[in-house]
């Protein structure tokens, strides 16, 4: 299953970087962590629930990356390298993945951003997604959506946040993944939510 799990991270990182290649550096772009997007941005309103289903857990801080999560009890870490952190429910029914993308000085954010905010507009209206908003998470600016649910029980159903920031020198595309089996949604649902937005980083 960890293998499964990095594969999940590895193949976002190509995404990402077939994206980079295709984005050129344009004039009057935002710094980075800010989009030039309408819309109205949500804060993280923790549930009774989503706060219940984090108690007894424990924090997790990704010192590499400046950043932390809480995640439930009995959960555990699977890798954590410099650019990839995982944490797993027991029995792997839930997992936490966050993958860190370096982009060059200049990568144009707020155009990439836009680009995986329509992306994801469009998977909705394909009903691939049931869920697309801005939302900011500890001061960051960032694009959260929902995968709809999949035909099939075991398939992985995921929710998402990616945002860029500027960290130790660096412009940054920052994707935290909550990923659980279909079947499993319901029950971790709670989790994967309060997970999400205990999120904190260095930006």
């Amino acid at each position: 299953m960890k293998n499964i799990l990095l594969m999940i991270a590895l193949a976002f990182s190509c995404s990402i970087c077939n994206l980079a290649g295709k984005l050129k550096p344009a004039g009057n772009e935002s710094t980075p962590g800010t989009t030039s997007s309408s819309g109205p941005v949500e804060r993280p309103q923790p549930t009774a629930a989503q706060t219940a289903a984090l108690a007894g857990g424990r924090e997790v801080k990704w010192d590499q990356q400046g950043m932390s999560f809480s995640v439930p009890p009995k959960w555990t870490e699977s890798s954590n390298e410099s650019k990839t952190l995982v944490w797993s429910a027991p029995g792997t029914s839930a997992s936490l993945i966050v993958n860190i993308s370096p982009m060059a000085e200049d990568f144009p954010t707020d155009t990439s951003i836009n680009a995986f905010y329509d992306g994801a507009k469009t998977r909705a209206k394909n009903g691939e997604v049931d869920e697309v908003k801005w939302l900011e998470i500890d001061g960051v600016k960032g694009l959260e959506f929902r995968e709809a649910n999949p035909e099939k029980p075991d398939d992985q159903r995921r929710l998402q946040w990616m945002a860029y920031r500027k960290y130790a020198g660096q412009v940054q595309l920052v994707n935290v993944m909550l990923a659980t089996r279909a079947r499993d949604y319901t029950r971790n649902q709670d989790a994967i939510y309060g997970v999400l937005y205990s999120t904190k980083l260095v930006h």
